[in-house]
């Protein structure tokens, strides 16, 4: 994927633009005549829209002819800082203080003195009424008129901008939310539970409808200020789950989108490894302010039990873990005297101190560029120059505070550290699941990933990594190749053997119904969707539960879950299985992109050599423009490029592919 600076003059044909807004940067990926090509922009997190309509410009998008997909943290970023905006909770009687009480699990569990935790909706405006459901689908209570307006009165006194409605057991009869929704005030945004998450668990259906209502009115206003402004293009968004959604329709579902960014990392991913032939890839995605880390195992892995910050979220999203271990993270001495890094960032503004813009804290972009592992020549983000007297000053300073000798010192200190970290993150995806990772590769991407994937692969004991072509844009550029597509579920709850192959088959027609629909709104016939369908399955009694492939035979689905049971956890029960959830995943056709390896001279040569910390000699540094199809070059080396630098280490050597993918290959036992 060759890399601009300046604008290119198009041609005639169509514009696909993946667009990736993180805390420090904002990438764009746009495949047209010319082919691939990218940019990156220091983010604008007051108006993520401003660096969105600067990059397009630099790009020449023309919107008469463009499609944008975009990963916003608009709505992340929204939750963590707690200024989503002031939602109502309406449930039943009895009910108000469910998002209070949640599943009343303590965050230090031997803590006797904890600090209160304020409730996500203070209890002015959680709201109690009528239409209460039993587990059998009866009713309770019934919801009358005068229910609604006594709730459409107290609505209406407390002021929200968004309510939240979650009956119990809606997911099996969704009438007395549905009326309770139509009796709200036209100007309000409404969530209802059996519209965002049909299952059962009524905290986490509640807590997930929150979500939805919550942040749903900023991202809907940020979707559409951005829309008219690049107007007639149409605009899609990434879902959580790694699939595309309309724009007009995302902002309905915000809770959907709330790992957006890196859902579109694992995307590029899996088509990065899919041009390589390589089907089992352990990921870091390493970028200014976080390091997430996932494993795609063909397809990308699909969590229900994911969180944001304190709370959970369970809808269907990408299985990422994310820590505060980034290029921007901030090194400092705590009250101890002890070297800390992270998580807070030095994010966009002012940035590293290397950047020149006014930061004074040293990072991990400032290490790399005291070590010499970014060199003094490079462009950060292609247009930025690297202060390396700001950022030995800096680290400096903190050598000093740590009782060090130098400097460089204190650099490998914050590397060490930061390693470690993510280290650790890799482990918690692998090894304490019980995957071994030595059976998949290690695949960093992010504009900070290629200077740390030689250390990270020698700590887990790794031989090979991958570094694919522009990896500091891979998630944009996920953003292009992902399909559009839904994942549908809906609470059964009955045992299997009670259920013949037709009616589970209904239930699916039933999915496959709402979500074609939605699909066919974008523009997708019907002939050219993906169906999967999968049956969530658990032993009685139990609450955790499996998925297996529905191939339209229960025992069969049976006798598959009794192995995954038995595969997960060393043992299967004689018992009942009882059949909790139906998922379907629906996805169109994906775009089918190829990256090529650049046309390059046939003799390879460094474009400099440059001193590196602990290195006897200057290091080769070449430009990854440079890098023909089957080029070899023995680390020590530098790689750079627009908005990524890659350091090749000693003992290790790397192997371009036909695509311009960098096979890292350990010289001392490859295998």
């Amino acid at each position: 994927m060759p890399s601009t600076d300046r604008p290119v003059v198009s041609r005639h044909g169509p514009q696909i633009v993946g667009v990736d807004t993180g805390g420090t940067f904002t990438d764009f990926v746009c495949h047209d005549d010319e082919g691939l090509r990218t940019h990156k922009l220091l983010s604008t997190p007051a108006a993520p829209e401003q660096a969105i309509l600067a990059g397009l410009a630099a790009l020449n998008v023309d919107p008469l002819r463009a499609r944008l997909v975009h990963g916003s943290t608009v709505g992340t970023n929204a939750v963590l800082e707690g200024r989503g905006a002031r939602t109502a909770f309406v449930t039943n009687r009895g009910l108000a203080d469910l998002l209070a009480i949640g599943r009343q699990a303590r965050r230090e569990l031997y803590d006797l003195t904890p600090v209160p935790v304020p409730p996500p909706v203070p209890p002015e405006l959680c709201l109690e009424t009528g239409g209460r459901l039993a587990a059998d689908g009866t009713v309770v209570e019934p919801l009358s008129d005068a229910d609604l307006e006594q709730l459409r009165t107290a609505i209406v006194g407390c002021g929200p901008e968004a309510v939240a409605i979650c009956l119990l057991f809606s997911f099996l009869d969704d009438r007395f939310e549905r009326a309770v929704a139509a009796a709200m005030p036209a100007a309000l945004f409404v969530s209802r539970s059996s519209a965002v998450l049909p299952v059962l668990r009524e905290y986490e259906r509640a807590m997930a409808t929150w979500l939805n209502a919550y942040v749903g009115p900023l991202l809907q206003r940020y979707l559409e200020r951005l829309a008219a402004s690049i107007a007639p293009a149409p605009v899609a968004v990434m879902q959580s789950s790694g699939l595309t959604c309309d724009a007009a329709q995302a902002g309905r579902l915000a809770v959907h989108l709330l790992l957006s960014g890196p859902a579109g990392g694992l995307a590029g991913a899996r088509a990065v490894g899919s041009m390589a032939g390589i089907a089992r890839l352990l990921t870091f995605d390493m970028g200014g302010t976080s390091t997430d880390v996932a494993i795609v195992d063909g397809d990308i892995r699909l969590t229900r039990h994911g969180r944001i910050g304190p709370y959970p979220v369970a809808v269907p999203m990408a299985d990422i873990h994310t820590i505060g271990a980034g290029g921007g993270s901030i090194a400092f001495v705590d009250a101890g005297g002890a070297l800390q890094v992270g998580p807070r960032s030095a994010g966009a503004v002012p940035g590293p101190v290397c950047y020149g813009r006014g930061g004074h804290e040293p990072t991990v972009t400032d290490a790399n560029v005291v070590l010499g592992r970014i060199p003094a020549g490079a462009c950060l983000a292609g247009q930025l120059a690297v202060d390396g007297e700001a950022a030995r000053a800096a680290l400096a300073a903190l050598a000093r505070r740590l009782a060090l000798g130098d400097a460089a010192a204190a650099a490998i200190g914050v590397l060490r550290l930061a390693n470690d970290r993510m280290v650790q993150a890799l482990r918690v995806v692998s090894v304490q699941r019980g995957i071994d990772p030595h059976e998949y590769v290690l695949t960093s991407f992010g504009g900070a990933g290629g200077l740390h994937v030689c250390d990270l692969a020698e700590l887990l004991g790794l031989h090979r990594a991958l570094v694919p072509q522009s990896p500091g844009v891979l998630s944009a550029f996920g953003m292009v190749v992902a399909p559009a597509g839904r994942e549908l579920s809906h609470t059964v709850g009955l045992p299997l053997a009670a259920l013949a192959a037709t009616a589970i088959d209904t239930g699916f027609a039933g999915l496959a119904e709402r979500g074609e629909a939605q699909l066919r709104a974008e523009g997708i016939a019907s002939a050219r969707i993906e169906r999967h369908a999968r049956l969530e399955l658990c032993y009685r009694g139990q609450s955790a539960a499996l998925d297996v492939d529905w191939t339209g035979d229960p025992a069969a689905a049976q006798a598959a879950f009794h192995a995954a049971h038995e595969a997960c956890y060393g043992h299967r029960l004689d018992a009942p299985v009882e059949l909790v959830n139906l998922r379907l995943g629906l996805r169109g056709p994906a775009a089918v992109l190829t990256t090529r390896a650049p046309a390059a001279p046939a003799a390879l040569r460094p474009a400099s050599r440059v001193p590196v910390h602990g290195q006897a000699a200057p290091v080769p540094v070449y430009r990854r423009t440079d890098l023909a199809a089957a080029a070899q070059i023995e680390g020590p080396a530098i790689v750079t490029e627009s908005g990524a630098t890659t350091w090749i280490a000693p003992h290790w050597s790397a192997r371009v592919d036909n695509c311009g993918n960098l096979h890292l290959l350990r010289r001392d036992g490859a295998r």
